[in-house]
């Protein structure tokens, strides 16, 4: 069994790589987008608890809001807080566009597609290396940290340019000691890698 990174931590997570770390409660954990326009699929679970993990349902219905941002608070499926968002330098992070795998891929672009790598995929890669009896049963819709997904008027979903630049970060505090499960998103078939997937850093610290 591989072991995951535990805070304190700062590593560089190379394009279409899974990333998974331990956050203990009151540290900080920022994600920064290096070279700009990069989407990092990210999910967070209770650590002593895995079944508690991220809900965008619950986040959503709490702030009034279908986008992240400096305050939101990221809740898990039993109501309780698990992180903050403290600053965000990009303004807007989607919480309803899921995680890219085989099948969306193939249903959104086409069948030749099925083979390229997905988030899905890095997902369950980080699963199995760090065994900690979790499987795609655990893996809930994720937040879309930097990808801009803007809803039609009719509630359809867009994959557009992105918005965020190079540097541009998010820190978030946690509120109970959390495992942070990240796909550095390979996708190059919508613009929300720019088409040029590229690596991000991500780094936790106990404050001051």
């Amino acid at each position: 069994m591989n072991t995951f990174a535990s805070a304190p931590f700062d590593t560089v997570v190379p394009a279409g790589e899974p990333f998974m770390g331990l956050v203990p409660a009151g540290h900080r954990l920022r994600i920064v987008d290096l070279e700009g326009n990069q989407a990092v699929d990210t999910l967070f679970y209770n650590a002593a608890d895995t079944h508690e993990h991220y809900s965008a349902q619950d986040t959503i219905q709490a702030q009034g809001n279908i986008y992240l941002t400096t305050g939101s608070v990221l809740r898990s499926n039993r109501g309780r807080a698990l992180l903050t968002i403290e600053a965000d330098t990009c303004g807007r992070h989607d919480t309803l566009g899921g995680a890219c795998s085989a099948e969306s891929n193939t249903v959104r672009y086409a069948l030749e597609k099925r083979h390229m790598h997905s988030c899905r995929d890095s997902f369950l890669l980080a699963l199995a290396q760090h065994d900690r009896g979790m499987s795609k049963r655990d893996l809930p819709g994720n937040i879309n940290f930097f990808m801009n997904v803007p809803v039609t008027p009719a509630g359809g979903l867009t994959f557009a340019d992105g918005i965020s630049g190079a540097g541009r970060h998010v820190e978030l505090a946690a509120a109970m000691d959390v495992l942070v499960l990240i796909s550095n998103c390979p996708q190059l078939n919508n613009p929300c890698n720019a088409y040029n997937p590229t690596p991000v850093r991500v780094l936790a610290w106990a404050p001051d």
